[in-house]
């Protein structure tokens, strides 16, 4: 069992940028997967960005058109998203998750789940 935690979360204007850290506790292989998702009101969850502990090659959903960036720190057990740029349509609960590598955006190839922070862009 692995237990994931997120922070940054918070209200932001339009063109503004946060960074979103999830630092991680328990049991992580090389060949395990962690990912960025999001859940707005309405909405189904969706993958925003992925990457791999043991190779560090990251995936991107194609709507964020080079906006954000996933980084990770393995000896902190720690994983990043910074947000450049944010939009109203960014507003969302983002969650940070751990899984297979299978299909790396794709949320039920993902068994452990953070409890989330809330992102807010105003205008």
């Amino acid at each position: 069992q692995v237990r994931l935690q997120e922070t940054g979360g918070g209200s932001v204007q339009a063109g503004g940028s946060l960074r979103l850290s999830c630092v991680a506790s328990g049991s992580i292989t090389g060949d395990d997967c962690m990912g960025w998702f999001r859940q707005a009101p309405g909405k189904e969850r969706e993958g925003v960005a992925a990457i791999r502990r043991l190779s560090n090659s990251p995936w991107y959903a194609d709507f964020l058109r080079g906006r954000f960036t996933v980084s990770q720190d393995n000896a902190k057990n720690t994983l990043y998203l910074q947000m450049n740029r944010l939009r109203p349509e960014d507003s969302a609960m983002y969650y940070c998750a751990r899984g297979s590598c299978d299909r790396m955006l794709e949320p039920r190839e993902y068994s452990d789940w953070g409890q989330g922070t809330q992102v807010t862009v105003v205008e």
